[in-house]
């Protein structure tokens, strides 16, 4: 790792292409990982960083992108692949918190299906901050609003719904743990994917829990 050098903040790239040096929290926009990871990388010397006078890292861009391109890290979907297993071990557990699953035909399950898989994907991207956050907060109200109104046209009761809700969320928080651990994530940066993620859990149950209001 080199000592920044104000010089070299914009040299020669490939092909004679100015080279520009991004942020710590840039460079996890790109490459689609956590800090601890890109810090990891970067210790180990597979990413060129500099350090600024007061200790801040800045990496390469057209080495991020160039990294991504080539598959050699690609964005982890610990989070998304965690919930899913939780979510299916859960249903077929046969366990009274999830009984509100036999209300709903198999037919519908697998229409609801991709909107729940989408969620997870968006919960992920969020965390990762991988497309804008505004962007993905206002899909997370439009699938939640999808939801309800599905659920409802289904004959499922708002109790129902709620018993729903509720079991996704607990698997989303238990897979947020894992997500800390595997990751190696600071006990700070957990603690902050689980407020994220609650975030936007609580999107979801405002925006399904409004279309079940009277007159709606």
């Amino acid at each position: 790792m080199a000592n920044w050098n104000p010089s070299t903040a914009n040299t020669p790239g490939p092909a004679g292409a100015v080279r520009r040096w991004v942020t710590l929290a840039r460079a996890c926009e790109i490459l689609g990982v956590n800090e601890s990871t890109v810090r990891r990388w970067a210790d180990s010397g597979q990413l060129h960083v500099f350090r600024t006078p007061g200790g801040h890292r800045r990496f390469a861009e057209d080495e991020l992108y160039a990294l991504l391109e080539s598959g050699g890290h690609q964005p982890d979907r610990v989070l998304e692949n965690a919930a899913v297993t939780r979510i299916r071990r859960g249903l077929h557990s046969g366990r009274d918190e999830t009984k509100w699953n036999d209300t709903i035909s198999a037919s519908s399950r697998d229409q609801l299906r991709p909107l729940g898989r989408r969620l997870l994907e968006i919960v992920d991207d969020y965390i990762w901050r991988r497309a804008r956050r505004s962007d993905l907060e206002l899909e997370v109200t439009q699938i939640g609003e999808q939801y309800g109104r599905e659920l409802r046209q289904r004959g499922i009761t708002l109790t129902q719904a709620m018993q729903a809700f509720t079991f996704f969320r607990q698997a989303l928080d238990q897979a947020a743990k894992q997500l800390a651990e595997r990751s190696r994530m600071t006990p700070e940066e957990g603690q902050q994917a689980r407020e994220q993620i609650a975030g936007l859990a609580d999107r979801v149950l405002l925006a399904f829990s409004e279309v079940y209001e009277p007159g709606t």
